[in-house]
């Protein structure tokens, strides 16, 4: 079993746990407050605003060329199409992204993305920025590959859309990729680095719960309330 394997084993848990979050399993029923979504949106597009600096940290650390390309396309990859899913809920919703960016992130995103930062900020080398950032992306495509397996109906839902996103082959062969270069950079960790690359992991997948339970409580600073 890989390095990469062996985090995600660990993790595990910690994305089957994810699942049975109200939001999640809202999403796979179609029972989810709308109100709920929406706030998930404008979480989603604070988050991924701070998310996108891990690689900007992985690229002043970077070593080679290689390196910076698998930067530039994870950042090219969130900007071009996760964006899309996400500006198409804005319009939904009636939201602006120039109006939402001012918005606080919540306590428990905030704690994620510091986290991230922190980690890619003081990487030793690639290998804590992979950690750092892939276990969202990681997760995200194991939990609603599984949903769309073992609920189907969720394509008949307002939430198609967002499922289909990451459960699809495009995001997996990028996924895939991603590994890839991870294995590569993984390899050539010391062991006694081995600890500390899978707790960064573990973290941020235990922070990913945490984003979900927070996205089961609608934000309160939309339409002109005070947060």
């Amino acid at each position: 079993m890989s390095f990469l394997d062996t985090c995600i084993q660990d993790s595990l848990p910690i994305w089957r746990s994810c699942m049975e979050t109200p939001f999640l399993r809202g999403v796979a029923d179609g029972t989810l407050d709308e109100e709920c979504f929406k706030g998930y949106i404008v979480d989603d597009s604070l988050y991924l605003r701070e998310y996108s600096k891990v690689f900007a940290w992985g690229i002043l650390h970077s070593s080679d060329m290689e390196e910076i390309r698998n930067y530039y396309t994870l950042l090219a990859f969130v900007n071009e199409a996760e964006d899309s899913t996400r500006r198409y809920y804005l319009k939904r919703y009636g939201l602006k992204d120039e109006e939402i960016q001012p918005l606080p992130l919540r306590p428990e995103n905030r704690a994620y993305v510091d986290y991230m930062l922190n980690a890619a900020q003081n990487a030793v080398d690639a290998a804590d920025c992979m950690m750092a950032c892939l276990p969202c992306m990681l997760s995200y495509g194991w939990i609603f590959g599984e949903m769309l397996k073992n609920v189907p109906g969720v394509q008949n839902t307002p939430y198609a859309r967002f499922v289909n996103d990451y459960a699809g082959e495009r995001y997996e062969s990028i996924c895939k990729a991603w590994e890839a270069f991870t294995e590569k950079v993984c390899a050539s960790i010391p062991r006694e680095r081995e600890a500390h690359c899978l707790e960064i992991f573990r973290t941020c997948s235990e922070h990913e719960h945490h984003f979900w339970e927070m996205a089961a409580r609608p934000r309160t600073d939309l339409g002109g309330a005070q947060a």
